[in-house]
Protein backbone atom coordinates (compact mmCIF):
# COMPACT_ATOMS: atom_id res chain seq x y z
CA UNK A 1 0.00 0.00 0.00
CA UNK A 2 1.53 3.45 -1.32
CA UNK A 3 1.94 6.01 1.94
CA UNK A 4 -0.73 8.43 -0.11
CA UNK A 5 -3.28 5.70 0.07
CA UNK A 6 -2.56 4.82 3.34
CA UNK A 7 -3.21 8.73 4.45
CA UNK A 8 -6.07 9.30 2.80
CA UNK A 9 -7.62 5.87 4.45
CA UNK A 10 -6.50 7.58 7.67
CA UNK A 11 -7.94 11.05 6.86
CA UNK A 12 -11.33 9.37 6.07
CA UNK A 13 -11.54 8.04 9.55
CA UNK A 14 -12.56 10.61 12.01
CA UNK A 15 -11.37 11.43 15.37
CA UNK A 16 -13.06 12.53 18.13
CA UNK A 17 -13.02 15.91 17.39
CA UNK A 18 -14.11 15.78 13.51
CA UNK A 19 -17.38 13.75 13.75
CA UNK A 20 -18.75 16.31 11.46
CA UNK A 21 -16.46 15.48 9.15
CA UNK A 22 -17.24 11.59 9.25
CA UNK A 23 -20.75 12.33 8.71
CA UNK A 24 -20.26 14.30 5.87
CA UNK A 25 -18.36 11.50 4.61
CA UNK A 26 -21.42 9.14 5.06
CA UNK A 27 -23.85 11.30 3.64
CA UNK A 28 -21.70 11.25 0.34
CA UNK A 29 -21.74 7.90 0.24
CA UNK A 30 -24.84 7.58 0.79
CA UNK A 31 -26.16 9.87 -2.08
CA UNK A 32 -23.81 7.85 -4.38
CA UNK A 33 -25.28 4.38 -3.34
CA UNK A 34 -28.56 5.75 -3.49
CA UNK A 35 -27.86 7.30 -7.02
CA UNK A 36 -26.34 4.01 -8.26
CA UNK A 37 -29.35 1.92 -6.86
CA UNK A 38 -32.03 4.35 -8.32
CA UNK A 39 -30.41 4.04 -11.69
CA UNK A 40 -29.83 0.44 -11.70
CA UNK A 41 -33.69 -0.08 -10.64
CA UNK A 42 -35.18 2.22 -13.53
CA UNK A 43 -33.03 1.21 -16.33
CA UNK A 44 -33.86 -2.65 -14.85
CA UNK A 45 -37.94 -1.79 -15.00
CA UNK A 46 -37.46 0.43 -18.09
CA UNK A 47 -35.61 -2.31 -19.68
CA UNK A 48 -38.53 -5.12 -18.29
CA UNK A 49 -41.49 -2.52 -19.78
CA UNK A 50 -39.66 -2.60 -23.37
CA UNK A 51 -39.14 -6.25 -23.37
CA UNK A 52 -42.85 -7.16 -22.44
CA UNK A 53 -43.87 -5.03 -25.21
CA UNK A 54 -41.72 -6.18 -27.71
CA UNK A 55 -43.21 -9.44 -26.40
CA UNK A 56 -46.76 -8.42 -26.68
CA UNK A 57 -46.22 -7.20 -29.94
CA UNK A 58 -44.24 -9.83 -31.44
CA UNK A 59 -47.07 -12.52 -29.81
CA UNK A 60 -49.59 -11.15 -32.74
CA UNK A 61 -47.13 -10.11 -35.04
CA UNK A 62 -44.56 -12.10 -37.06
CA UNK A 63 -40.24 -11.48 -37.04
CA UNK A 64 -40.54 -10.28 -40.77
CA UNK A 65 -43.15 -9.43 -43.23
CA UNK A 66 -42.97 -9.59 -46.90
CA UNK A 67 -44.92 -8.16 -49.20
CA UNK A 68 -45.07 -7.06 -52.82
CA UNK A 69 -45.79 -3.64 -54.34
CA UNK A 70 -48.86 -5.09 -56.59
CA UNK A 71 -52.23 -3.53 -55.43
CA UNK A 72 -53.68 -7.07 -56.50
CA UNK A 73 -51.59 -9.33 -54.27
CA UNK A 74 -48.83 -11.87 -54.26
CA UNK A 75 -48.95 -14.76 -56.68
CA UNK A 76 -47.46 -17.83 -56.09
CA UNK A 77 -46.63 -17.55 -53.00
CA UNK A 78 -46.65 -21.40 -52.06
CA UNK A 79 -43.04 -20.55 -54.55
CA UNK A 80 -41.62 -17.61 -52.49
CA UNK A 81 -42.20 -19.41 -49.12
CA UNK A 82 -39.90 -22.20 -50.20
CA UNK A 83 -37.27 -19.71 -51.26
CA UNK A 84 -37.39 -18.11 -48.05
CA UNK A 85 -37.25 -21.06 -46.15
CA UNK A 86 -34.09 -21.59 -47.11
CA UNK A 87 -32.36 -18.48 -46.18
CA UNK A 88 -30.28 -19.11 -42.45
CA UNK A 89 -31.84 -17.78 -39.95
CA UNK A 90 -35.51 -18.16 -40.63
CA UNK A 91 -37.15 -20.44 -38.52
CA UNK A 92 -41.31 -20.82 -39.91
CA UNK A 93 -42.84 -18.64 -42.77
CA UNK A 94 -46.97 -18.13 -43.61
CA UNK A 95 -49.28 -16.44 -45.81
CA UNK A 96 -51.70 -13.90 -44.62
CA UNK A 97 -53.91 -11.91 -46.28
CA UNK A 98 -54.94 -7.80 -44.50
CA UNK A 99 -57.60 -5.69 -45.00
CA UNK A 100 -59.97 -2.99 -43.48
CA UNK A 101 -63.43 -3.96 -42.95
CA UNK A 102 -66.61 -2.96 -41.00
CA UNK A 103 -68.42 -5.36 -38.33
CA UNK A 104 -71.70 -5.38 -37.31
CA UNK A 105 -73.92 -7.03 -34.75
CA UNK A 106 -77.11 -5.43 -34.10
CA UNK A 107 -77.21 -1.93 -33.96
CA UNK A 108 -73.25 -2.04 -32.81
CA UNK A 109 -70.56 -1.43 -35.14
CA UNK A 110 -66.46 -1.51 -35.40
CA UNK A 111 -64.50 -0.67 -38.19
CA UNK A 112 -61.57 -3.31 -37.83
CA UNK A 113 -58.47 -5.16 -39.83
CA UNK A 114 -59.02 -8.60 -40.41
CA UNK A 115 -56.20 -10.69 -40.96
CA UNK A 116 -56.62 -13.68 -42.95
CA UNK A 117 -54.15 -16.44 -41.51
CA UNK A 118 -53.55 -20.73 -42.56
CA UNK A 119 -54.54 -22.20 -39.41
CA UNK A 120 -51.87 -24.81 -40.12
CA UNK A 121 -49.01 -22.31 -40.07
CA UNK A 122 -50.45 -19.66 -38.43
CA UNK A 123 -49.09 -21.23 -34.67
CA UNK A 124 -45.32 -21.79 -36.08
CA UNK A 125 -45.16 -17.60 -37.08
CA UNK A 126 -47.38 -15.84 -34.11
CA UNK A 127 -48.34 -16.62 -30.82
CA UNK A 128 -51.58 -16.66 -31.55
CA UNK A 129 -52.84 -19.84 -30.39
CA UNK A 130 -51.47 -18.88 -27.08
CA UNK A 131 -53.18 -16.04 -26.57
CA UNK A 132 -56.17 -17.66 -27.36
CA UNK A 133 -58.67 -17.50 -24.43
CA UNK A 134 -61.78 -19.21 -26.26
CA UNK A 135 -61.87 -21.56 -29.11
CA UNK A 136 -59.14 -22.82 -31.60
CA UNK A 137 -57.45 -21.80 -34.90
CA UNK A 138 -58.51 -24.87 -36.15
CA UNK A 139 -61.88 -23.90 -35.94
CA UNK A 140 -61.92 -21.39 -38.51
CA UNK A 141 -61.91 -23.76 -40.76
CA UNK A 142 -64.41 -26.29 -39.36
CA UNK A 143 -67.16 -25.70 -41.16
CA UNK A 144 -69.26 -28.43 -38.68
CA UNK A 145 -70.80 -27.36 -35.77
CA UNK A 146 -71.35 -29.43 -32.38
CA UNK A 147 -74.58 -30.46 -33.59
CA UNK A 148 -73.59 -31.79 -36.77
CA UNK A 149 -75.22 -29.48 -39.10
CA UNK A 150 -73.04 -27.22 -41.23
CA UNK A 151 -72.09 -23.27 -39.76
CA UNK A 152 -70.69 -20.61 -41.64
CA UNK A 153 -67.28 -19.53 -41.87
CA UNK A 154 -65.65 -18.63 -38.46
CA UNK A 155 -64.10 -15.38 -37.36
CA UNK A 156 -61.86 -14.72 -34.14
CA UNK A 157 -62.21 -11.61 -32.64
CA UNK A 158 -60.03 -9.28 -29.87
CA UNK A 159 -61.59 -10.05 -26.26
CA UNK A 160 -62.11 -5.85 -26.31
CA UNK A 161 -63.86 -5.72 -29.64
CA UNK A 162 -66.39 -8.77 -28.95
CA UNK A 163 -66.85 -6.52 -25.81
CA UNK A 164 -67.46 -3.62 -27.92
CA UNK A 165 -69.59 -5.15 -30.48
CA UNK A 166 -71.25 -6.85 -27.05
CA UNK A 167 -70.73 -10.45 -28.72
CA UNK A 168 -70.12 -14.07 -27.59
CA UNK A 169 -68.63 -17.06 -28.83
CA UNK A 170 -70.93 -18.62 -31.29
CA UNK A 171 -72.54 -15.32 -32.40
CA UNK A 172 -72.78 -14.46 -36.10
CA UNK A 173 -71.12 -11.15 -37.04
CA UNK A 174 -71.66 -9.34 -40.33
CA UNK A 175 -68.60 -8.48 -42.06
CA UNK A 176 -68.93 -5.76 -44.58
CA UNK A 177 -66.03 -5.30 -47.19
CA UNK A 178 -65.21 -1.52 -48.44
CA UNK A 179 -65.32 -2.69 -51.89
CA UNK A 180 -68.62 -2.54 -53.38
CA UNK A 181 -70.34 -5.38 -56.20
CA UNK A 182 -70.94 -4.01 -59.44
CA UNK A 183 -74.86 -5.53 -59.92
CA UNK A 184 -77.91 -4.70 -61.80
CA UNK A 185 -79.37 -2.59 -59.67
CA UNK A 186 -76.08 -0.63 -58.36
CA UNK A 187 -72.80 -0.92 -56.25
CA UNK A 188 -73.77 -3.09 -53.36
CA UNK A 189 -71.36 -3.55 -50.41
CA UNK A 190 -70.28 -7.37 -49.96
CA UNK A 191 -71.83 -8.61 -46.60
CA UNK A 192 -70.91 -11.75 -44.96
CA UNK A 193 -71.81 -13.24 -42.17
CA UNK A 194 -68.85 -15.17 -39.62
CA UNK A 195 -69.29 -16.95 -36.72
CA UNK A 196 -67.59 -16.04 -33.47
CA UNK A 197 -65.36 -19.44 -33.18
CA UNK A 198 -63.00 -17.74 -30.84
CA UNK A 199 -61.49 -14.68 -29.12
CA UNK A 200 -58.13 -13.77 -28.07
CA UNK A 201 -56.31 -11.73 -25.96
CA UNK A 202 -52.41 -10.12 -26.58
CA UNK A 203 -52.40 -7.70 -23.82
CA UNK A 204 -52.31 -4.77 -25.80
CA UNK A 205 -55.10 -2.79 -26.31
CA UNK A 206 -54.59 -1.99 -29.58
CA UNK A 207 -54.40 -5.13 -30.95
CA UNK A 208 -57.22 -6.74 -28.75
CA UNK A 209 -60.04 -3.92 -30.11
CA UNK A 210 -59.04 -3.60 -33.68
CA UNK A 211 -58.28 -7.48 -35.15
CA UNK A 212 -59.84 -9.92 -36.24
CA UNK A 213 -58.83 -13.75 -37.54
CA UNK A 214 -60.31 -15.74 -40.50
CA UNK A 215 -58.82 -18.41 -42.04
CA UNK A 216 -57.24 -17.51 -45.10
CA UNK A 217 -59.56 -19.75 -47.62
CA UNK A 218 -62.37 -17.53 -46.41
CA UNK A 219 -60.86 -14.02 -46.85
CA UNK A 220 -59.86 -15.51 -50.25
CA UNK A 221 -63.16 -15.91 -51.16
CA UNK A 222 -64.67 -13.21 -49.41
CA UNK A 223 -62.16 -10.25 -51.08
CA UNK A 224 -61.93 -11.66 -54.47
CA UNK A 225 -58.04 -13.26 -53.91
CA UNK A 226 -58.45 -16.68 -55.33
CA UNK A 227 -54.77 -18.09 -55.43
CA UNK A 228 -53.12 -14.85 -54.08
CA UNK A 229 -52.77 -13.60 -50.64
CA UNK A 230 -51.63 -9.79 -49.21
CA UNK A 231 -47.99 -10.95 -47.85
CA UNK A 232 -45.68 -13.84 -46.05
CA UNK A 233 -45.33 -13.96 -42.38
CA UNK A 234 -41.89 -15.02 -41.24
CA UNK A 235 -40.34 -16.36 -38.14
CA UNK A 236 -36.61 -15.87 -36.68
CA UNK A 237 -34.67 -18.33 -34.91
CA UNK A 238 -32.91 -14.99 -33.56
CA UNK A 239 -35.34 -11.70 -32.89
CA UNK A 240 -32.33 -9.87 -32.62
CA UNK A 241 -30.83 -10.35 -35.86
CA UNK A 242 -34.32 -9.77 -38.09
CA UNK A 243 -32.84 -7.09 -39.72
CA UNK A 244 -30.20 -8.94 -40.97
CA UNK A 245 -32.34 -11.70 -41.93
CA UNK A 246 -35.04 -9.01 -43.67
CA UNK A 247 -32.22 -7.50 -45.61
CA UNK A 248 -31.14 -11.06 -46.98
CA UNK A 249 -34.63 -12.04 -47.86
CA UNK A 250 -34.38 -8.48 -49.37
CA UNK A 251 -31.56 -9.90 -51.63
CA UNK A 252 -32.82 -12.79 -52.41
CA UNK A 253 -36.32 -11.81 -53.64
CA UNK A 254 -35.37 -8.31 -54.70
CA UNK A 255 -37.85 -6.30 -56.98
CA UNK A 256 -41.23 -5.79 -56.62
CA UNK A 257 -40.82 -7.56 -52.67
CA UNK A 258 -39.88 -5.70 -49.75
CA UNK A 259 -39.52 -7.18 -46.49
CA UNK A 260 -39.64 -5.74 -43.51
CA UNK A 261 -38.50 -6.47 -39.85
CA UNK A 262 -40.20 -5.88 -36.38
CA UNK A 263 -37.77 -3.03 -35.33
CA UNK A 264 -38.15 -1.23 -39.05
CA UNK A 265 -42.31 -1.43 -38.63
CA UNK A 266 -42.54 -0.19 -34.61
CA UNK A 267 -39.44 1.90 -34.87
CA UNK A 268 -41.08 4.74 -33.71
CA UNK A 269 -42.22 3.12 -30.63
CA UNK A 270 -39.25 1.89 -29.66
CA UNK A 271 -36.98 4.79 -30.51
CA UNK A 272 -39.78 6.58 -28.28
CA UNK A 273 -38.79 4.07 -25.35
CA UNK A 274 -35.16 4.51 -26.26
CA UNK A 275 -35.21 8.37 -25.91
CA UNK A 276 -37.05 8.09 -22.35
CA UNK A 277 -34.97 5.47 -20.88
CA UNK A 278 -31.42 7.59 -21.96
CA UNK A 279 -33.73 10.52 -20.31
CA UNK A 280 -34.32 8.62 -17.26
CA UNK A 281 -30.67 7.66 -17.43
CA UNK A 282 -29.38 11.81 -17.45
CA UNK A 283 -32.11 12.59 -14.87
CA UNK A 284 -30.96 10.08 -12.23
CA UNK A 285 -27.39 10.96 -13.27
CA UNK A 286 -27.89 14.18 -10.90
CA UNK A 287 -28.63 12.51 -8.14
CA UNK A 288 -24.86 11.40 -7.63
CA UNK A 289 -23.86 15.12 -8.92
CA UNK A 290 -25.55 15.76 -5.74
CA UNK A 291 -23.41 13.40 -4.34
CA UNK A 292 -20.31 14.89 -5.94
CA UNK A 293 -21.19 17.85 -4.80
CA UNK A 294 -20.98 16.67 -1.38
CA UNK A 295 -17.82 14.82 -1.60
CA UNK A 296 -16.15 18.85 -3.09
CA UNK A 297 -17.56 20.12 0.41
CA UNK A 298 -16.09 17.62 2.51
CA UNK A 299 -12.84 17.05 0.91
CA UNK A 300 -12.79 21.04 1.25
CA UNK A 301 -13.31 20.56 4.96
CA UNK A 302 -10.70 17.88 5.20
CA UNK A 303 -8.58 20.01 3.56
CA UNK A 304 -8.87 23.08 5.97
CA UNK A 305 -8.85 20.70 8.96
CA UNK A 306 -5.03 18.80 7.44
CA UNK A 307 -3.62 21.76 6.49
CA UNK A 308 -0.78 21.27 9.49
CA UNK A 309 -0.13 17.90 8.01
CA UNK A 310 -0.16 18.82 4.66
CA UNK A 311 2.47 21.88 5.88
CA UNK A 312 4.45 18.46 7.30
CA UNK A 313 4.09 16.08 4.32
CA UNK A 314 5.14 19.09 2.16
CA UNK A 315 8.13 19.65 3.99
CA UNK A 316 9.23 16.17 4.38
CA UNK A 317 9.66 16.09 0.95
CA UNK A 318 6.60 15.31 -0.49
CA UNK A 319 5.59 16.40 -4.11
CA UNK A 320 2.47 18.04 -5.14
CA UNK A 321 1.13 15.00 -7.26
CA UNK A 322 1.59 13.07 -4.13
CA UNK A 323 -0.80 15.88 -2.22
CA UNK A 324 -3.07 15.69 -5.14
CA UNK A 325 -3.50 11.62 -5.23
CA UNK A 326 -3.79 11.69 -1.16
CA UNK A 327 -7.05 13.82 -1.96
CA UNK A 328 -8.07 12.31 -5.08
CA UNK A 329 -7.96 8.93 -3.55
CA UNK A 330 -10.41 9.98 -1.00
CA UNK A 331 -13.02 11.14 -3.11
CA UNK A 332 -12.17 7.63 -5.17
CA UNK A 333 -12.69 5.43 -2.04
CA UNK A 334 -15.53 7.54 -1.50
CA UNK A 335 -17.48 6.88 -5.22
CA UNK A 336 -16.02 3.26 -4.95
CA UNK A 337 -17.79 1.85 -1.52
CA UNK A 338 -20.75 4.09 -2.86
CA UNK A 339 -21.31 2.71 -6.11
CA UNK A 340 -20.60 -0.82 -4.30
CA UNK A 341 -23.28 -0.50 -1.81
CA UNK A 342 -25.57 0.97 -4.51
CA UNK A 343 -25.21 -1.84 -6.98
CA UNK A 344 -25.79 -4.18 -3.71
CA UNK A 345 -28.54 -2.76 -3.36
CA UNK A 346 -30.09 -2.21 -6.86
CA UNK A 347 -29.37 -6.32 -7.41
CA UNK A 348 -31.12 -7.01 -4.27
CA UNK A 349 -34.43 -5.29 -4.83
CA UNK A 350 -34.66 -5.82 -8.71
CA UNK A 351 -35.54 -9.50 -8.21
CA UNK A 352 -37.74 -8.98 -5.32
CA UNK A 353 -39.13 -5.29 -6.66
CA UNK A 354 -43.08 -7.44 -7.35
CA UNK A 355 -42.95 -8.25 -3.47
CA UNK A 356 -41.87 -4.92 -2.60
CA UNK A 357 -44.56 -2.87 -4.68
CA UNK A 358 -47.00 -5.77 -2.84
CA UNK A 359 -45.94 -4.75 0.61
CA UNK A 360 -46.60 -1.01 -0.59
CA UNK A 361 -50.01 -1.31 -1.84
CA UNK A 362 -50.84 -3.02 1.08
CA UNK A 363 -49.92 -0.56 3.46
CA UNK A 364 -51.32 2.56 1.59
CA UNK A 365 -54.33 0.56 0.45
CA UNK A 366 -53.95 1.42 -3.61
CA UNK A 367 -53.11 -0.83 -6.82
CA UNK A 368 -49.60 0.89 -8.31
CA UNK A 369 -50.58 -1.02 -11.48
CA UNK A 370 -54.16 -1.67 -12.21
CA UNK A 371 -54.53 -4.56 -14.69
CA UNK A 372 -57.40 -3.42 -16.86
CA UNK A 373 -55.22 -0.06 -17.50
CA UNK A 374 -51.85 -1.56 -17.81
CA UNK A 375 -52.65 -5.09 -19.31
CA UNK A 376 -49.79 -6.31 -16.22
CA UNK A 377 -50.17 -8.67 -13.81
CA UNK A 378 -46.74 -7.63 -12.03
CA UNK A 379 -44.24 -4.93 -13.02
CA UNK A 380 -41.68 -6.02 -14.94
CA UNK A 381 -38.07 -5.89 -14.91
CA UNK A 382 -34.80 -7.09 -15.97
CA UNK A 383 -31.21 -6.38 -15.04
CA UNK A 384 -29.28 -4.86 -18.26
CA UNK A 385 -25.78 -6.12 -17.14
CA UNK A 386 -24.24 -3.60 -19.85
CA UNK A 387 -25.74 -0.63 -18.56
CA UNK A 388 -25.29 -1.36 -14.74
CA UNK A 389 -21.99 -1.65 -15.69
CA UNK A 390 -21.75 1.47 -17.39
CA UNK A 391 -23.57 3.02 -14.19
CA UNK A 392 -20.67 1.58 -12.46
CA UNK A 393 -18.22 3.22 -14.34
CA UNK A 394 -19.78 6.91 -14.86
CA UNK A 395 -20.67 7.39 -11.29
CA UNK A 396 -16.36 6.26 -10.39
CA UNK A 397 -15.24 9.21 -12.43
CA UNK A 398 -18.01 11.97 -11.34
CA UNK A 399 -16.65 10.83 -7.67
CA UNK A 400 -13.22 11.27 -8.63
CA UNK A 401 -13.45 14.13 -11.23
CA UNK A 402 -14.96 15.61 -8.26
CA UNK A 403 -12.04 15.08 -6.10
CA UNK A 404 -9.89 16.89 -8.19
CA UNK A 405 -10.28 20.48 -7.74
CA UNK A 406 -9.63 19.89 -3.48
CA UNK A 407 -6.91 17.46 -4.37
CA UNK A 408 -5.44 20.92 -6.75
CA UNK A 409 -6.25 23.49 -4.20
CA UNK A 410 -4.46 20.97 -1.39
CA UNK A 411 -1.47 20.37 -2.95
CA UNK A 412 -0.97 24.45 -3.90
CA UNK A 413 -0.93 25.05 -0.58
CA UNK A 414 2.22 27.09 1.35
CA UNK A 415 3.50 24.76 4.08
CA UNK A 416 4.85 27.97 5.72
CA UNK A 417 1.13 29.41 5.65
CA UNK A 418 0.33 25.70 7.17
CA UNK A 419 2.57 26.00 10.04
CA UNK A 420 2.69 29.96 10.36
CA UNK A 421 0.52 29.25 13.66
CA UNK A 422 2.28 26.16 15.13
Amino acid sequence: MSYELFVSLRHLKAKRTQKFISLNTWISVGGVALGVMALIIVIAVMSGFGKDLRDKILGTNSHVVVTNISRTGMEDYEVIIEKIAQIEGVNAAAPFILSQVMLTYGSNSAGVVVRGVDPDREGEVSDLEKNLVQGSLEMLEDLESSSGKPRRDGIILGKELAHRLRVQRDDAVAMVSPASRVTPMGLIPKIKLFQVVGLFESGMFEYDSNLAFISIRSAQKFFAMKGKVSGIEIRVIDIERADQVAAEIQDNLGFPYYARDWMRMNKNLFSALRLEKIVMFIILILIILVAAFNIVSTLFMVVMEKSKEIAILKSMGASRFSIMKIFSYQGLIIGVVGTAIGCVGGFTVVPNLNEIVGVIENIFGFTAFPSDVYYLDKLPSEIQYLDSFLIVIFSIIICFVASLYPAWRASRMDPVEGLRYE
